[in-house]
């Protein structure tokens, strides 16, 4: 199955649902077909896979893995011949208790990855909450930023909304060094449903076009066991929002609670989480085991719409 095709001078390389959050025009909105990556429009009639390649030494599941640059580019490349639709390469871990990494060695770690994988064929999106990081990224050659802080941080918006890199918002109670000690809501979906939304209308009155932003409720960022289900639950009254939704549950603790299982032993019950996902409306799922993810949504589209 072919995964680009030419639209508009950008290469297009998949989002659905419906809800009860109002869009930023107050009205309940299908999700976009499509998203804006810099160079790359990434198709959504179905559901897309990003890669994730970390280049850290502490992320909780690969960490210290890939952190030398050949084996992360060789990581990144094995993703993409697996199916990889996108990849998300971060240099900085942002797992709960996680200290900061300094600018230059987020920027060391990052840019010889993005300078030896920006011609693969496929959108690099980077992962990070520094403005400056962001702005060195866009300019060494990154179709997306993706931001644990929503673009909160100072300069965030300012840093991205004169390109024309996809922007992924994604919703953190807290910072990573604390969000997991106590989190609480009153109403889980809807708190997250209106942050995102919020920072959304932020992106878009600083000029960026809706096209480019999809929406990220942040699972595990922040959440308990039971705000996780409860949000991949809700998924559709986000989607109703209007903007494609990326989700991210590869391997997390959420995974491990109900299964009992360590890091290591999460492919199955990842990928059903995933399949949830995608089942309540996600367009993108982020996630270690690109090749079994792979298999597991060609098998769940064939059911769905007959592509087989």
């Amino acid at each position: 199955m072919q995964r680009f095709s030419s639209s508009a001078g950008a290469r297009a390389v998949g989002s659905d649902t419906t809800g009860e959050l109002a869009s930023p025009t107050g009205v309940h909105a299908a999700p976009r077909r499509q998203v804006r990556c810099g160079r790359f429009t990434l198709d959504l009639s179905r559901p897309r896979i990003m890669g994730i390649v970390n280049v850290t030494p502490d992320s909780f599941s690969d960490g210290g893995r890939h952190l030398a640059p050949d084996a992360a580019i060789a990581h990144a490349r094995r993703l993409i011949d697996e199916g990889a639709d996108i990849l998300d390469i971060g240099g900085e871990s942002t797992r709960p208790g996680a200290e900061p990494v300094p600018l230059e060695e987020e920027l060391a770690r990052l840019l010889p990855l993005i300078e030896a994988l920006r011609d693969s064929g496929v959108p690099l999106s980077i992962d990070t909450f520094k403005p400056a990081v962001m702005r060195a990224a866009i300019e060494a050659g990154a179709d997306m930023i993706n931001d644990i802080y929503g673009f909160r941080q100072p300069g965030a918006i300012e840093a991205v909304a004169g390109s024309d890199c996809g922007l992924c918002v994604m919703h953190m109670q807290g910072e990573p060094r604390t969000m997991q000690q106590a989190p609480a809501y009153a109403d889980v979906a809807g708190e997250v449903g209106a942050f995102l939304r919020e920072q959304a209308q932020r992106l878009e009155a600083a000029g960026v076009d809706p096209g480019r932003i999809c929406l990220d409720p942040g699972f595990g960022f922040g959440k308990t066991t039971a705000h996780n289900y409860d949000l991949l639950r809700s998924l559709p009254t986000i989607g109703a929002l209007g903007y494609p939704l990326l989700i991210g549950v590869s391997r997390k603790t959420m995974i491990g609670a109900v299964t009992g299982r360590p890091v290591g032993e999460r492919l199955a019950g990842s990928i059903a989480a995933a399949l949830a996902a995608v089942a309540r409306g996600a367009a993108i799922v982020r996630v270690h085991d690109v090749a079994a993810t792979v298999d597991a949504l060609k098998v769940w589209q064939a059911v769905q719409v007959g592509d087989a």
